[in-house]
């Protein structure tokens, strides 16, 4: 694509993906490894069950474009298309990132308060909570896609990435973006680093109150009912921070794509493999298959 001036304007129809073009080699093995990414289980709690949804979500808006592109020797994808992926990924971030400082403070009053629980951990609070987190990172979305709307789109139409976002639409603007920028300062300190501080505020509490309890078996089993859900909260919020909070000096295009496979891929891959591994009630679901598996394949083998 020929590069247009930047005070040209022109009517872009479609992106070029350049995220993977250095590494043109190993997408065949990209290709196999993100393949096998899947949702594993849907979880039996209020909580797991909408968290393993949006997992679905999340990854289903990037994962299906980029297994095509790996054999795809044009990587590209409609304006349109671009602006409903990052309705959907905007959307899902959003909803995960106030969804798990709702877990935090459900473990919080499991932990710190926990003969108020049922009141303060209600079947009504529990909707409220789920349902508010839907609505911010709805919200928050519509806000984005909307204003991206109003950007006027310079050549190249090239963006050096495996996504559409936001910051790569910005960069290829020719219009004035300092509202879409604001909006993105308000976004981070709202629907990123709120939840973040909300959390790790919720866990020095836990923490404080766990290490007060007397007996080592006490605390240990305190500790393992937040151990998966801490987890999770690391990888996202880790993740999230050093794609959009990290300083632009020293930019590494290939760490960045890395990062953000991460984020995007993995964090809906490694969810239910972690909480999986700490539910007692999955082991014993997966004990009772891999119980089943012995007895209809196995054994009536040994009869020849």
């Amino acid at each position: 694509v020929v590069p247009l001036e930047m005070n040209n304007q022109t009517d872009v129809t479609e992106f070029i993906f350049l995220g993977f073009s250095n590494h043109p080699n190993l997408q065949s093995l990209f290709f196999l490894v993100f393949l096998g990414q899947s949702c594993l289980h849907i979880p039996m709690y209020y909580f797991l069950s909408n968290l393993s949804f949006l997992d679905i979500c999340y990854s289903s808006t990037t994962i299906p474009g980029l297994l095509v592109n790996f054999f795809q020797e044009k990587k590209t994808i409609s304006y349109e298309g671009c602006l409903s992926q990052i309705f959907f990924f905007v959307t899902c971030a959003g909803t995960e990132g106030v969804l798990l400082a709702a877990m935090a403070y459900d473990r919080y009053v499991a932990i710190c308060h926990p003969l108020q629980y049922p009141v303060f951990m209600s079947v009504k609070v529990c909707v409220c909570l789920v349902s508010g987190s839907w609505l911010c990172g709805l919200v928050n979305s519509m806000t984005h896609t909307v204003l991206a709307t109003t950007l006027t789109l310079c050549g190249p139409n090239q963006i050096s990435h495996f996504l559409c976002d936001i910051p790569f639409l910005l960069k290829l603007s020719c219009s004035d973006t300092s509202l879409n920028e604001f909006m993105l300062h308000v976004a981070s300190a709202t629907i990123g680093l709120s939840p973040c501080l909300f959390t790790a505020v919720s866990y020095i509490l836990i923490i404080s109150a766990i290490l007060r309890i007397p007996s080592v078996q006490g605390r240990s089993k305190a500790f393992s009912t937040c151990a998966s859900h801490l987890t999770v909260v690391v990888i996202f919020f880790g993740t999230a921070n050093f794609n959009y909070d990290r300083p632009s000096v020293g930019y590494n295009l290939d760490m960045d794509i890395l990062v953000s496979v991460l984020f995007c891929v993995g964090t809906p891959m490694f969810n239910p493999i972690i909480y999986s591994l700490r539910s007692k009630e999955i082991k014993g679901v997966l004990r009772k298959l891999a119980n089943e598996s012995l007895t209809l394949h196995i054994l009536p083998n040994l009869n020849y």
